[in-house]
């Protein structure tokens, strides 16, 4: 669909400078533009070579105000940010048609808003609620009573068990299974064998979530787990049981957070992280790579980075491994 970059401007909150009557397409890189691609320069060093694209428009910050741009220049605060936009705009004028592929199973309880894509072979519970302009894709199974929000999209091979509550704009990767029983047992002494503790909670996923392909979220066991608005899961991330996962959190691939652990907002979380039962990390804490954090501990401290295993502040782990590179000297 195309959209002038006067349109455009006034939809990402930025001024044009040039002629805002031409019209662009798509977005695309800097390398690979070509006519009618709209493309972003953030720092200056860059806006020359975006200058000199194919592109048929650029976004760019306050260096570029004063420029001679032969091309439209949609000046902005954050270029970045400003592209993300523009890509999600014209991304969401090329969703598919709505309609039901004829080899899904929707039973008559199922209530679908208007606007609703449902994939081939689909499967989809009783009472099943669909908000307006969702996509549901290929494979996707529902089980019953499972409520998703408007304008969302779950891709391919999604599962998502029984009486799971999705809000809206949430986007759902490929193979992700959502509201899966949580891993909870209890030994018998006697026997030495293992019982399954009931795992009857539920699992809510507010608006404005992405989760990750092949991504995993357990209910709660007897409460619920829930995911706060606007958190980002990348893939092969798993959440346990219980878990309470606040507002605006980023949790890069292949982290584990085990049941009962609570991350407050603004979290970041880097790959590989482990995560044991009942930790509490704070509002704004960063934890590195491959950080691990023991049972119940407290990770506290905005903007701090952490690292290692058991993580600590990252200026205590570097001075700790200056010590001991200068005793394996003296060995």
């Amino acid at each position: 669909m195309k959209r002038s970059v006067r349109e455009l401007a006034e939809l990402i909150d930025a001024r044009v400078m040039g002629d805002g009557t031409v019209e662009v397409s798509r977005v695309a890189s800097l390398q690979s533009a070509a006519v009618g691609d709209l493309i972003f320069a953030e720092e200056e060093k860059n806006f020359a070579l975006a200058s000199q694209s194919l592109a048929s428009a650029v976004i760019a910050g306050e260096f570029a105000a004063g420029s001679t741009s032969s091309r439209p220049v949609l000046i902005c605060a954050q270029p970045r940010l400003a592209f993300a936009r523009a890509a999600r705009l014209f991304r969401a004028a090329g969703h598919h048609e709505a309609g039901v592929h004829p080899t899904a199973i929707v039973p008559s309880s199922v209530r679908a808003g208007t606007g609703v894509n449902v994939g081939a072979y689909v499967v989809l519970g009783q009472g099943v609620q669909i908000g307006d302009n969702t996509r549901i894709g290929a494979g996707c199974v529902m089980g019953a009573n499972v409520v998703i929000g408007r304008d969302c999209e779950l891709y391919p091979n999604v599962t998502v068990y029984s009486g799971v509550r999705i809000g809206d704009r949430v986007v759902v990767h490929a193979g992700a299974v959502l509201g899966s029983d949580g891993f909870g047992y209890v030994r018998d002494e006697k026997t030495g064998r293992y019982e399954k503790f009931p795992q009857i909670g539920r699992l809510e996923i507010e608006d404005d979530v992405e989760i990750g392909a092949n991504a995993t979220i357990d209910r709660g066991a007897l409460d619920v787990t829930r995911i706060g608005r606007g958190t980002k899961i990348d893939n092969l991330v798993h959440v346990g049981h219980n878990v309470q996962v606040g507002e605006d959190v980023v949790i890069a691939a292949q982290t584990g957070l085990s049941g009962s652990a609570v991350v407050k907002n603004n979290v970041v979380i880097g790959g590989q992280a482990g995560i044991a039962d009942h930790v509490r990390i704070e509002e704004g804490a960063i934890l590195g790579a491959q950080s691990g954090i023991p049972s119940k501990k407290i990770i506290r401290g905005k903007g701090v980075v952490f690292w290692g295993t058991p993580a600590r502040p990252i200026r205590e782990y570097l001075k700790q491994l200056a010590v001991l590179a200068r005793l394996a000297k003296k060995e």
